[in-house]
């Protein structure tokens, strides 16, 4: 592992280890020169590749002929900002143990490792990298659809950024409540390569793997959203045995009207505008009517659903607002019933009244007359009775 230029007469060392440390002496007729070879081997767990919320450990060793310097350690991540790990040191102050913090996807890069001491003096820099595989999304996220729309939920992986050599899998899950069982809606692999498959793995639900998406991306359609569409879709990869997860909480509104059908002059309807699943506390459901002096009607929080009567016709919009900002909106269109129809409802319900009166009289009428003959039936009863008591009598004389 070593070499001696014959020119310069200079000696190199390939591979070095910390048993390389000592002091080399070089010998020239009467001449004598030596040198200490301080020697630093950094190490880091898991040979530098991690999945998010992991807490990789770094370990310096150092080995010398003389006694071992007590070391300054000072740590810079991949942005050149300084990191203040946790150390544990040996007695011998061989060995230095530093304990980072959880990481992140964007603390991938190359880090730098700073060794100083004064006696004797050293000063330096080894650098190592660090690698963490994850979604460039958040851990959760929250997105909006309307019925009857097209989402296309995605998943942003940074394997490509990472230049990550090696091979891992994944899968997509969708649960509509916390508390339900998860489906499998496709699973997932890259290989060392680089290169991405996924297959579906459902075929009652609708949606489609979509085509047309950068690389590193894992992305599903769906063409025409329902509201039971709704739900939390999570994507996790597994990289030796070791997982990571980012989720997406789709919330699906609709709008409806009670009773459905153009309004009749004079006639009341209620609108009801609904999420699939209750809002966070800076987001709340409004109706407003478009191009009139209807007040807004807004929910309350954490409410699922608002509902405003109208009384004429009229385009009114229900808006999701969160944070000051509209996120989707759904129109409804209130219609006027023809003047016929008007005449119509007006008829049906005199109608329906006489008819309710007319059958109330029935009753009464039906009742007296039961009460009446009755009474009859009592009364001959009776007259039959003192005839046959007066029959009796006539015998026995």
């Amino acid at each position: 592992r070593s070499e001696i230029n014959p020119k310069s007469k200079h000696l190199k060392l390939f591979d070095l280890r910390l048993s390389d440390a000592g002091i080399y002496t070089c010998e020239y007729d009467s001449h004598t020169v030596s040198i200490s070879l301080h020697v630093f081997e950094l190490t880091i767990s898991l040979d530098g590749h991690f999945l998010p919320n992991e807490v990789p450990e770094l370990t310096l060793m150092q080995n010398s002929s003389h006694h071992q310097p007590n070391l300054i350690i000072t740590l810079f991540n991949s942005k050149n900002d300084t990191v203040r790990p946790k150390l544990l040191q040996n007695k011998t102050r061989q060995k230095y143990i530093l304990k980072l913090k959880q990481l992140e996807t964007v603390d991938s890069g190359t880090w730098m490792c700073h060794v100083h001491s004064d006696s004797p003096l050293i000063n330096q820099n080894i650098s190592f990298d660090v690698k963490v595989l994850g979604f460039q999304n958040p851990d959760f996220e929250r997105k909006y659809a309307t019925v009857d729309s097209t989402v296309v939920l995605s998943w942003h992986l940074n394997f490509q950024k990472i230049t990550w050599k090696e091979g891992f899998t994944g899968q997509l899950n969708w649960k509509q409540q916390e508390s339900a069982i998860a489906r499998e809606l496709l699973d997932f692999n890259v290989t060392a390569g680089g290169k991405q498959h996924e297959t579906k793995k459902s075929s009652h639900f609708q949606f489609e793997i979509s085509g047309s998406k950068p690389e590193s991306t894992i992305a599903v359609k769906l063409p025409k959203v329902h509201f039971n569409h709704s739900g939390q879709y999570q994507c996790q990869l597994a990289y030796n045995r070791r997982y990571v997860q980012s989720k997406i909480e789709l919330v699906v509104m609709k709008v409806s009207a009670n009773p459905v059908g153009p309004l009749p002059r004079g006639a009341k309807m209620t609108l009801i505008c609904q999420v699939s699943s209750p809002l966070p506390s800076n987001a709340h459901l409004c109706w407003e009517r478009v191009n009139g002096t209807q007040m807004d009607k807004k929910s309350k929080q954490h409410e699922v659903k608002v509902e405003v009567n109208v009384s004429a016709a009229g385009l009114w919009n229900c808006h999701l607002i969160e944070d000051n900002e509209r996120k989707i909106s759904l129109n409804y269109a209130v219609e006027e019933a023809p003047v016929w129809i008007s005449y119509v409802v007006i008829g049906a319900s005199i109608g329906g009244s006489v008819l309710v009166f007319g059958l109330a009289c029935l009753c009464i009428i039906s009742g007296i007359n039961w009460q009446q003959r009755r009474q009859r039936a009592k009364r001959m009863a009776r007259a039959r009775q003192y005839l046959l008591e007066n029959k009796t009598c006539q015998c026995q004389q």
